[in-house]
């Protein structure tokens, strides 16, 4: 049942068009590509999450890169971002291959999942408000979907205020005030109170997902090559997340 929800879930992702500006630029960035990417069919649309339906651990970015997961139509896949993503996570243990390059090539995760915030390339990496806000229900979907999730990896401050976002829109229970965005910060969104339903009612509890207890939100910097070719963040800082993260993921 998950797995048909998760289908439904990316057919509706595949047709969104409720913003006109990320339409009309992942459109435009198709239609006239680099040099490098002349002749390649372009997926030119939203793109959904990847990964593995059990996992513990969800991995969020900002939004699909014009030449990346737009041309490829898999997050992260295609760009350099994905390349340091999807070599740290095979580091880690929870991918097959450390490469990604295209939809079809054969990599798998374990106990991890990616996505993003927004699900069309924006212009100039900068998605507006109302762009964001369009697209949070699709995340919100994901993570009720994501039945094992314990750990959110935040890409970037945006990923880390758009996950906040989300998983208050849940009715998690999340600090106040609102943690603040850094590399290796941690927060924890936890499940609201049951709520006691009265005679006659049905008789059940009202959670909200994301495990016993909750998510723990885990910052890292955005492997984008402004981070990476400055050193502002390095293999062994990305690895350090994710090891936190598989420590976070198999806590009770």
């Amino acid at each position: 049942m998950s797995r048909d929800r998760f289908g439904d879930l990316v057919a509706d992702v595949a047709c969104c068009r409720r913003c006109p500006r990320l339409v009309a630029w992942r459109e435009e960035a198709a239609a006239d590509p680099p040099r490098r990417f002349r002749g390649e069919d372009y997926w030119a649309r939203p793109v959904a999450g990847f990964g593995d339906p059990a996992a513990r651990i969800a991995i969020v970015g900002l939004a699909p890169a014009a030449h990346g997961a737009n041309r490829t139509g898999r997050m992260f896949t295609g760009d350099r971002s994905g390349d340091w993503l999807y070599a740290a996570l095979h580091r880690a243990g929870l991918a097959n291959r450390p490469e990604s390059t295209r939809a079809d090539d054969g990599l798998r995760l374990c106990d991890a999942y990616v996505t993003a915030i927004v699900r069309c390339a924006p212009p100039a990496n900068k998605p507006l408000p109302a762009e964001r806000d369009n697209c949070l229900p699709y995340i919100e979907r994901e993570l009720k979907l994501l039945e094992h999730a314990r750990v959110i990896v935040a890409l970037g401050a945006f990923a880390w205020d758009g996950t906040l976002r989300a998983i208050r829109a849940l009715g998690a229970e999340t600090p106040r005030p609102k943690p603040r965005f850094g590399h290796g910060a941690e927060a924890r969104a936890n499940r609201p109170a049951p709520v006691q339903r009265k005679r006659g009612e049905i008789d059940h509890v009202c959670v909200s997902p994301g495990g016993e207890g909750g998510w723990a939100l885990l910052g890292c910097y955005h492997p984008s090559q402004q981070n990476t070719f400055t050193g502002k963040l390095t293999e062994e800082m990305l690895d350090g997340v994710f090891a936190r993260a598989r420590e976070l993921a198999a806590t009770p």
